[in-house]
């Protein structure tokens, strides 16, 4: 059965506590770091957990992250998603891998600041996984030992500054701003029976009310024991590290077509690159001040539910 957990300060300390209809259990024990919290702490020790218990409404979240964890991402990996970037996932054959600095980590009812610079800034809500253990050998991962490297999930949102990450060519950069990387509010501690539900989860953002972004998890192309398999050839992963799995589709970026990208490909960088953000300024998806983002994922029968991530959009400070 999952164990839904939230991170949170209270009275001037931060702890982790077992959350259920609105209440916090406190969890003995002091855990600087997801790693920490996860290498003392299990979905089958917390289930049964009792105690004096206190409302959250009394306290502030914190991120289930803490932004001394490794924060990993998956690009172009829904179906849909892919399909509207102009990519055909029947014949995609790599995982696009990239990095967010951990330093944009933030809770999931943060203000979202929006840099000066920035003028097409976008959302993509993801399903985040929270690794159970350290990782520093080629591994294979399978559906079946997924369990096993697996600790629990949490929303995240990578929002993404388009005008940076795609006409300078820098993903890391033009998704790694301060606030550009909301956890939580939850994470979901998993046993070995819930990681068949990874494949069922359903997610939803809106923005002021309005729906832009809704698929299930049964869209993914390359999927969470394949992926892991493939990290572990390539680098180390740690307890508590974060992996996002990519966002379907509904962003505010549009992509040219195939076509008009062979066209735009003949033509000066300038012009070419001209074109695009002219493009982009015509889609009034992209995010204003005084917006409003939300972000849900849950399972269809409720026994997961990662809560509401909630993020008002506004201008840095000058």
């Amino acid at each position: 059965m999952p164990v839904h957990v939230l991170h949170y300060l209270h009275e001037g300390r931060a702890q982790w506590g077992v959350v259920a209809d609105g209440a916090i259990t406190p969890i003995p024990g002091e855990f600087k770091s997801t790693a920490e919290f996860i290498e003392a702490n299990s979905a089958e020790q917390l289930l049964y957990l009792d105690g004096q218990k206190i409302a959250e409404s009394d306290v502030q979240w914190l991120s289930p992250v803490t932004a001394d964890q490794q924060f990993i991402c998956q690009g172009a990996n829904y179906r849909q998603h892919m399909i509207e970037s102009g990519l055909d996932p029947d014949v995609k054959k790599f995982n696009m891998i990239f990095t967010k600095a951990s330093s944009c980590i933030v809770a999931a009812d943060s203000r979202l600041v929006k840099p000066k610079e920035v003028q097409f800034l976008d959302y993509e809500i993801e399903l985040g996984l929270v690794l159970k253990r350290n990782v520093t050998s080629r591994q294979t991962v399978t559906d079946d030992n997924l369990h096993d490297f697996v600790a629990g999930i949490v929303i995240v949102n990578d929002y993404s500054a388009r005008d940076i990450q795609i006409p300078q060519m820098q993903f890391y950069k033009g998704k790694s701003y301060r606030t550009f990387g909301p956890v939580g509010p939850y994470l979901c501690l998993l046993q070995q029976q819930d990681i068949t539900k990874l494949k069922e989860l359903k997610l939803t953002l809106t923005v002021n009310g309005a729906v832009r972004q809704s698929d299930s998890t049964a869209g993914l192309v390359y999927g969470p024991a394949e992926t892991l398999t493939e990290l572990s050839g390539v680098h180390d992963l740690y307890a508590g590290d974060l992996l996002a799995t990519g966002t379907p589709s509904g962003c505010a970026l549009i992509v040219p077509s195939p076509e008009k990208q062979r066209a735009a490909a003949q033509l000066p960088e300038a012009e070419k690159w001209r074109m695009f953000l002219k493009m982009q300024s015509e889609r009034p998806q992209y995010l204003s001040m005084g917006d409003v983002v939300e972000a849900r994922i849950a399972s269809p029968d409720g026994s997961i539910d990662l809560g509401v991530q909630r993020n008002l959009v506004v201008a840095e400070a000058a």
